[in-house]
Formats: structure tokens, C-alpha cells, sequence
């Protein structure tokens, strides 16, 4: 299951989320997502946890819990929508 991880202190690091969802079970990938000029955390990010549930017990023991003096949001991530394609302007 892909978890979305959200309202992130800038100092949390994916080691951070790793340890913290570790407790819950297997942790296949953490990618919190920076910015692309800066590098700095866009204070979300996703974890992917194989075993439903796992990531279930993960998702009601972490949502509204502190993490690094912030209360984070966690949900299962939904997946990416189709955007649109715009029509070229002339």
C-alpha cells in the first residue's frame, strides 16, 4: 500500500519515516518530495508498505501523531490523476 505522509517538518528525513513505520512492519521505500531547485522538503511525502494490514495499523496509529514537534496527516495515497492536456495557444 502507498501511504501519503503529510504536514512534515522541514528537519524530517526519510530515515525518520522509515524507523517511525518500521514498528508497524515491512518498509519497501520512503521518498519524501523536495523541491526541485532547492532540495528543501515539501513537507509531504509517501511510504510503500507491501502488507495491507500493516499499513492499516500504520495508518491509525500515525495519523495526527507528533513528529518532530508537527502533527502529521497520514492516509493512503491515492493514485495520480489524469491531467487535462492543454490546447496550444497561438
Amino acid at each position: 500500500m502507498n501511504i501519503y505522509v503529510g504536514n512534515l517538518s522541514y528537519a524530517v528525513s526519510e530515515d525518520d519515516l522509515k524507523s517511525i513505520f518500521s514498528e508497524f512492519g515491512e518498509v519497501t521505500s520512503v521518498n519524501i518530495i523536495k523541491d526541485r531547485f532547492s532540495g528543501q522538503s515539501k513537507g509531504f511525502g509517501f511510504v510503500e508498505m507491501p502488507n495491507n494490514s500493516e499499513a492499516d495499523k500504520a495508518l491509525k496509529a500515525l495519523n495526527g501523531s507528533m513528529l518532530k514537534n508537527q502533527s502529521i496527516k497520514v492516509n493512503q495515497a491515492k493514485p495520480p490523476s489524469k491531467k487535462p492536456q492543454r490546447r496550444p495557444r497561438y
